[in-house]
């Protein structure tokens, strides 16, 4: 029986969050069962795991968050960052933290095939 995975992503930079989703695709594609749901910000990402944490083997955080003239950054990528260990750790469920975190929208767009590499990570855990 395939696992099946959730994709909890922010789509807030659109064009960032398409390439993450499309690299995790690729690599869970033909193996798994995934869902796909959408949030506004990284920030809503470990609530929206949480309250489907029962209902899948595995989970993909994906986003980005880019740093700005403020501290927000900081806060924003370590409490999801926080959230989504503790929520892995106390459930026992793998969930791949793709959150990219960048200091301008160049880096972002280097990095935006990195989903794969959270998927790869889900798929490491659930093969122990």
């Amino acid at each position: 029986m395939k696992k099946k995975i959730l994709i909890v992503g922010s789509n807030y930079y659109d064009n960032i969050y398409s390439g993450l989703l499309r690299s995790a695709k690729q690599k869970l594609k033909n193996n798994f069962l995934c869902d796909e749901i959408l949030v506004p910000g990284v920030f809503e990402i470990p609530v929206a795991i949480s309250k489907k944490i029962k209902k899948y083997d595995g989970f993909l955080a994906l986003g980005c968050v880019i740093k700005g003239q403020t501290p927000h950054f900081d806060f924003i990528s370590q409490a999801s960052t926080n959230a989504i260990m503790s929520l892995s750790i106390e459930n026992k469920k793998p969930i791949g933290n793709g959150i990219i975190t960048c200091l301008n929208m160049k880096q972002a767009i280097k990095r935006k095939n990195k989903g794969s590499e959270a998927a790869e990570a889900v798929i490491s855990i659930l093969s122990i």
